[in-house]
């Protein structure tokens, strides 16, 4: 089944977003959205009758739930940006699940969904995208020892993590997923130590990190959970090929990773057109 939503891109979520991460928003009309921040249009908006208990959508979505009860994870993508998809424009993004399968995992059976985004913009592909999402049987995380801060470098970016950050990030994306911003579910239901960081708020703060321009090709990882009380540093080391990007928390532990190049399989292209540090 492909679910298909067509809608002008406006301004103003792109301008939230910069306000929110006190980035640049560059000339939207002209040079078009950053890499990852077609996340905040072309949204789903489902209505309320077609949330679950814990406020993600159980229909009416792509993908929707492969069983009831099921914790949901954000675990990686792909992300290709082909051309500069300008605001103050119609696009059309047209979705689909691409493939489902299962494994046994240490805490019981894990379903892996891979779900294509594709966004059409003056008949051409601005964006093409692959998600992965992995579903998991509810039971409690294993979280290892803090240990001590490890103070942020001079070529790291940190990004204050609070309830107010997280809120206001799943209001822009329309994603009421109560891990997000209600500490009582989060702890007393999921069993988790803090509000969970959105998976796509760190694979946007590694694709801002190494923001650069013209045709992209943008491969992520989400490698552990990371908590608000954890905060979050990012950092990019550009080389001859691709930009390696990753998210740490502030003691050190290594919670996403990714590798930026101008295309899929090729070199990077354009140049850095800010650093945020």
């Amino acid at each position: 089944m492909i679910v298909e939503h067509t809608e002008v891109l406006r301004q103003e979520p792109a301008a939230a977003l910069g306000a929110l991460l006190g980035v640049p928003v560059p000339d939207l009309d002209r040079d078009g959205l950053p890499l990852l921040w077609h996340w905040f249009y072309l949204l789903d908006r489902v209505p309320q009758a077609d949330l679950g208990p814990d406020g993600h959508p159980v229909r009416g979505t792509v993908p929707a739930p492969p069983a009831p009860g099921l914790r949901r994870m954000w675990a990686g993508g792909r992300v290709t940006a082909l051309g500069p998809l300008r605001c103050g424009e119609s696009a059309t993004r047209r979705s689909q699940v691409l493939s489902v399968r299962e494994k046994p995992g240490r805490s019981g059976l894990l379903t892996f969904v891979v779900v294509e985004h594709r966004i059409v913009q003056f008949g051409q592909l601005a964006v093409d995208e692959q998600q992965d999402i992995v579903y998991r049987e509810p039971s409690p995380l294993s979280m290892p020892d803090s240990g001590p801060v490890v103070p942020v470098a001079d070529d790291e970016w940190s990004i204050d993590i609070t309830p107010t950050l997280l809120f206001r990030f799943s209001a822009l994306t329309f994603n009421a997923h109560r891990i997000h911003y209600d500490r009582d579910y989060a702890r007393d239901v999921e069993g988790y130590p803090g509000l969970l960081t959105h998976g796509p708020l760190q694979a946007l703060a590694m694709a801002e990190a190494a923001r650069t321009t013209g045709p992209q090709h943008f491969e992520y990882r989400l490698v552990a959970p990371l908590f608000d009380h954890q905060g979050l540093v990012v950092r990019a080391d550009k080389g001859p090929e691709h930009t390696t990007t990753s998210v740490r928390d502030i003691h050190g532990r290594r919670t996403a990773t990714g590798r930026l190049s101008g295309h899929a399989g090729g070199q990077t292209t354009g140049t850095a057109a800010w650093r945020p540090w």
